[in-house]
């Protein structure tokens, strides 16, 4: 889940993007652009001072938390509907033309792949010219970037905000498969994030793993109704649960993994009936849209992990009915209740799960590989 916030107007579409928290932390070759500059530490200005050390501060307990938390997820909710976001192209407000229909593949082999991924390098390109004649900048700089020729795409859709499944390593060869289902805020616009992880992940893996980054639904932004609620989730189902079936009876023989971040493992959680896989990793989750790991109605082994430096331990993990309808994503997968096997993921922060080095990486990969992880704990 990645908080944006977008001001100033020398930069792309009149706005400066600061990446709060996503899949990953930043590499050089992934980092977003700048943050903006922070001002002042007083006292008086005490809940802006804590914004900058990043929104754990402000879920900090203290004196007053109960009714902070009480108050919080109304209060998000109606803000997402009272105020608009101004100065900002929406990323679905990117105009791109429907891409062609593809057949679909019967094999995977070198050939079909590489004749699959020429077909979606042309829809990306032809997205490209349509960002760049409508003076959507970025939009063209990122679709650039990913037409390059050494990229590969099993799909991809440049509408509503976009639609990718990215390949890393060799799908035709691989014995064991990651499937990446970002949270919230991920988007063409914000593609690089999500890439830099996925590499790190695949490089993990080693010569038998590949990588699909799977953005294959709208997520919601993250200061957003939606973003509170599993109907983005729930309309992403169909799709995910296609991908998946897909890839299974392409790839019987190998093992096949989900990693969910964020508002990825909602959409995980409700989607588990219908997945054919060994194994469903929910990392830095603010909850899987379940009660817990027996409503998922699912053979495949649930594993969940969060860095103790997370801010999402602090959210409420509930579910508040409001007149319009309920917020919140349910109960904390790290709850024992849950039920979900639980792994040692070190002291990083909600984007530092596929960090190179870093103990969230190694564990998730042990578990995509079909090997326990370190600090392993059966939630009962």
């Amino acid at each position: 889940m990645s908080l944006t916030v977008r001001c100033g107007a020398a930069s792309p579409h009149g706005t400066v993007n600061r990446v709060i928290d996503t899949i990953q932390s930043a590499d050089a070759d992934d980092r977003p652009p700048a943050p903006l500059a922070h001002g002042g530490t007083g006292e008086r200005r005490r809940p802006l001072a804590r914004l900058h050390r990043g929104p754990r501060a402000l879920f900090r307990p203290g004196p007053a938390w109960g009714r902070l938390r009480r108050g919080l997820l109304a209060a998000i909710a109606a803000a997402a509907i009272a105020v608009p976001v101004t100065g900002a192209a929406r990323p679905e407000a990117v105009s791109a033309p429907a891409p062609p229909r593809l057949a679909p593949l019967r094999a995977v082999t070198a050939a079909s792949l590489a004749e699959r991924y020429t077909a979606t390098r042309g829809a990306i390109e032809t997205a490209m010219r349509t960002a760049t004649a409508a003076g959507h900048r970025w939009r063209a700089a990122m679709l650039r970037a990913m037409a390059d020729p050494a990229r590969r795409f099993l799909s991809f859709d440049g509408r509503d905000g976009g639609r990718t499944a990215e390949v890393f390593g060799d799908l035709a060869t691989a014995d064991r498969i990651a499937v990446i289902v970002p949270g919230s805020g991920t988007g063409l616009d914000t593609y690089g994030l999500l890439r830099g992880g996925s590499m790190r992940l695949q490089r993990a893996l080693g010569d038998r793993g590949a990588v699909v980054a799977w953005l294959g639904y709208r997520p919601p932004s993250v200061v957003s109704l939606q973003a509170l609620t599993p109907g983005r989730a729930d309309e992403a189902v169909p799709a995910l649960r296609a991908f998946v079936r897909e890839l299974a009876r392409l790839r019987p023989a190998a093992r096949i993994g989900l990693l969910c971040h964020s508002y990825g493992s909602v959409l995980c959680g409700r989607a588990a009936p219908g997945l054919e896989v060994a194994d469903i990793i929910l990392c830095g989750s603010p909850g899987a849209g379940v009660d817990d790991v027996a409503a998922m109605r699912t053979p495949a082994a649930v594993w969940a992990a969060r860095g103790t430096g997370d801010w999402v331990a602090d959210l409420p993990h509930a579910a508040v009915r409001l007149p319009f309808g309920t917020i919140g994503l349910g109960e904390d997968p790290l709850a024992p209740r849950f039920g979900a096997r639980i792994f040692a993921a070190g002291d990083g922060g909600h984007s530092d799960y596929l960090v190179d080095g870093s103990p969230a990486l190694a564990n998730i990969a042990r578990v995509l590989s079909g090997h326990a992880p370190t600090g392993v704990s059966h939630a009962s």
